[in-house]
């Protein structure tokens, strides 16, 4: 059985769109692109390296697709990111199969979240999102994410494409591993963790002004 590795760029108000650059997408006037690039350091290269270290397919929404395409190919081969990028199965949720012209792409059909279910009771190499918004919503939604590896920065975005949307199915999460770069990047993976739990600080006997609150909700 495969599993499904979200990994993302993420500002500290959870924007995860243009890290890469000003042009990768300024799609809704995001005029931040290229966020991530003062705050790199050697922990969060030895992150991505560990995660891309790795075997794995792609999991790619279209316009991310489309980002890696213009981009990866035209990168010299042995470029520790370009040369698994471009050798590795690139599943895409798209409407335009026929235009899938980066080599090793397969479309994953009109119902993509059912072909990735599908997928993860394969064997093979772990399938690995990035980017990807509107498919990683979806996944999330369909509970299908198994680990969140998670590049943190210390900036706030105020608007922009989020990793997490109100379709998020909710869940526990279990932190299994963390570190904080120089320039203060928390890199955390986590896993689920069952359902989420809950509990109160509130006292037993309620004062009749919590009551009166309470009902004030209704």
């Amino acid at each position: 059985m495969r599993r499904i590795i979200a990994a993302a760029f993420l500002s500290l108000d959870g924007v995860m769109q243009a890290p890469g650059g000003p042009e990768e997408d300024p799609t809704g006037g995001f005029a931040f692109g290229g966020w991530v690039f003062p705050l790199g350091d050697e922990v969060t290269d030895a992150a991505i390296g560990e995660t891309f270290g790795r075997p794995f397919d792609l999991l790619l929404g279209r316009r991310t697709y489309d980002i890696f395409a213009a981009h990866w190919p035209f990168i010299p081969a042995d470029d520790p990111i370009a040369g698994p990028f471009n050798a590795v199965t690139k599943y895409v949720a798209t409407h335009r199969p026929d235009s899938l012209v980066w080599e090793n792409s397969e479309w994953l059909g009109p119902d993509a979240i059912a072909r990735i279910a599908e997928l993860k009771q394969t064997d093979g190499p772990d399938l690995l999102t990035q980017g990807s918004t509107d498919l990683l919503h979806q996944l999330l939604a369909a509970g299908l994410v198994d680990e969140l590896r998670l590049l943190t920065f210390p900036v706030l975005l105020g608007r922009g494409k989020r990793l997490f949307d109100d379709a998020t199915a909710p869940a526990a999460l279990r932190l299994t591993g963390s570190k904080v770069s120089t320039t203060g990047v928390v890199v955390a993976t986590y896993e689920p963790a069952g359902p989420v739990r809950t509990g109160s600080f509130q006292l037993p006997d309620p004062s009749p002004a919590e009551l009166e609150r309470r009902r004030a909700l209704r």
